[in-house]
């Protein structure tokens, strides 16, 4: 679907936090809670959730739901309190999620990826009153004297120390719902981490509402689509993309603990999936280790990605293998909710360097670093705001004050917007490369690369140079046998300015290292490659 064809009537100007003016959808469940009980009420007997052998119907969902809810209650959780959940995709995630939007708690997903430190400071940050850990995941929670604040800790399968997730579910259901207002927060997200303490973003039920419906509306999803949540749920993603918009549009959700790409298209076809969404990474694997038309892929019909550029080269031979397949650039962060644009199928084969049009109520500027709005072709700063725009940082008003301003949340990534409104990312501020004063964004040069026979994916990062400051060097995952330096500087000097091409190469046969959210740990490259001390 073009934006153009969401009727503009569906939105109007409210006002929300205490200080914005922002265009909300007029039809809209009134908090988290509501998205899963408007599903219920129309899709009962449709089945809901899949994971293994395990499938549950919207009915019975909502059974389990409200049996965990009242187990949590019974545990003297309540409105506003955290909830932490150190789990894996899985059952217990999803029910969880609801579980405590029905009781009005709060939810802090933590990254099963995450060491003790990090789970330690998101426990103390949050001062979540309880924690649902997989038992494989015990052995990093900290000692209960590090926590005081936890009252309750409870474990999914056998733990010394923690009670059994299954206790939850030995009372009645709870049906009645806690008030919750829109406006407070739902989930507490940290961020990555990549530059510093992890910030809490508090997602409220406004913001997740609004970024599910934007799902739904942008690539036309249905009741009768599904999708395989393979991204970790645990960050925005795989919580908004994945759970709370197929339950907005009551469709299926298949979980995967991991992706594989063999086990992934295997699972795209016995299903039926429809619609996912996932990293080009993830694209690029299924055309290098599968032969996609082995698998009944016919229903599968929208391709969102986000996290990087699409290889004009992948998108070339998924348009050959699946011509039904529309792919769908969706480009966000966790401070908003997920999607701040998203590009119109149509057009994505011919403007793959954008990640498409702001989003229904979503307001982009491109600033300068005065604070001024850039006009169209100029680059600067991406300003955000709109329903979906987190309020800010739990308890952190220092990074509240520097990160958001008159309600537009400052991104860090350089971009402009073009004549036509399309959005551009070139880089986040911190990885410009500034070669002896010429700024090289590394997402043109990663572009390049990649477009390279048999690159699988690039991080262009700066080496330190005593002479120019930085010089600009690529580190590869390739298929050994399809790639060559010497073919790659060939390419990229008739592709590139002078300044802009590589100087110097790591060329691996593994995948580049990333985020739980799918993003290239470049900090990571640089300390693994000594650069980060030169």
């Amino acid at each position: 679907m073009n934006h153009s064809a969401i009727d503009v009537r569906e939105l109007r100007k409210e006002y929300h936090y205490g200080g914005r003016v922002l265009d909300c959808y007029l039809d809209r469940p009134r908090n988290v809670n509501a998205l899963l009980t408007d599903a219920v009420a129309r899709y009962p007997q449709k089945e809901a959730l899949v994971c293994d052998d395990v499938r549950l119907t919207y009915g019975e969902l909502d059974d389990e739901v409200g049996r965990v809810a009242a187990g949590l209650v019974s545990l003297g959780i309540g409105r506003g309190d955290r909830v932490a959940m150190l789990l894996g995709n899985g059952v217990p995630f999803v029910v969880l999620t609801y579980a405590a939007a029905r009781i009005g708690a709060v939810t802090v997903p933590l990254s099963i990826r995450e060491q003790m430190p990090g789970i330690r400071h998101a426990l103390q940050n949050s001062e979540a009153k309880a924690l649902v850990v997989e038992a494989a995941f015990c052995g990093i929670v900290p000692e209960p004297h590090e926590t005081p604040s936890l009252t309750a800790r409870i474990a999914v399968g056998p733990a010394q120390g923690f009670e059994p997730y299954e206790n939850l579910k030995q009372t009645a259901p709870l049906k009645e719902p806690a008030d919750v207002v829109e406006e407070e927060t739902a989930t507490i997200l940290y961020t990555s981490g990549t530059t510093g303490v992890p910030k809490g973003a508090t997602l409220s039920g406004l913001g997740i509402v609004h970024s599910a419906t934007n799902f739904v509306k942008t690539m036309s999803l249905g009741p009768h689509d599904c999708t395989i949540v393979v991204v970790p749920m645990n960050h925005v993603t795989g919580l908004v993309a994945g759970i709370h918009t197929l339950v907005r549009c009551g469709g299926r959700i298949v979980v995967m603990r991991e992706f594989k790409a063999e086990r992934f298209l295997e699972r795209a076809a016995s299903e039926s999936m429809s619609y996912s969404l996932m990293v080009p990474a993830m694209y690029n694997l299924c055309l290098h280790q599968a032969d996609l038309s082995t698998y009944d892929l016919s229903r599968w019909r929208v391709g969102g990605y986000g996290g990087a550029p699409m290889p004009g080269a992948t998108i070339t031979r998924l348009a050959e293998a699946l011509p039904g397949l529309g792919l769908m650039n969706a480009y966000g962060a966790t401070e908003t909710t997920s999607p701040a644009t998203v590009m119109p199928a149509d057009q994505t084969a011919q403007r793959r360097l954008s990640v498409g049009r702001p989003v229904p109520g979503a307001e982009i500027c491109i600033m300068d670093e005065q604070g001024r709005e850039q006009p169209p072709g100029t680059t600067g700063e991406l300003w955000i705001r709109g329903a979906m725009v987190v309020r800010g940082y739990w308890r952190n008003p220092e990074a509240d004050a520097r990160e958001f301003s008159a309600g537009f949340w400052k991104s860090g990534d350089i971009g402009m917007i073009d004549g036509d409104g399309f959005v551009h990312i070139l880089d986040r501020k911190k990885d410009l490369v500034n070669r002896g004063g010429h700024k090289v964004f590394t997402a043109e040069v990663e572009s390049v690369l990649t477009a390279c026979a048999g690159v699988i994916e690039a991080a262009v990062i700066a080496k330190p140079c005593p002479i120019l400051g930085e010089r600009v060097h690529a580190v590869l995952s390739v298929r050994a046998d399809h790639a060559s330096e010497h073919a790659i500087k060939k390419h990229c000097a008739s592709q590139l300015a002078d300044y802009q091409c590589p100087e110097s190469y790591t060329i691996m046969d593994t995948l580049l290292p990333r985020n739980a959210n799918g993003k290239i740990l470049k900090q990571q490259l640089k300390t693994d490659l000594g650069f980060a001390n030169l």
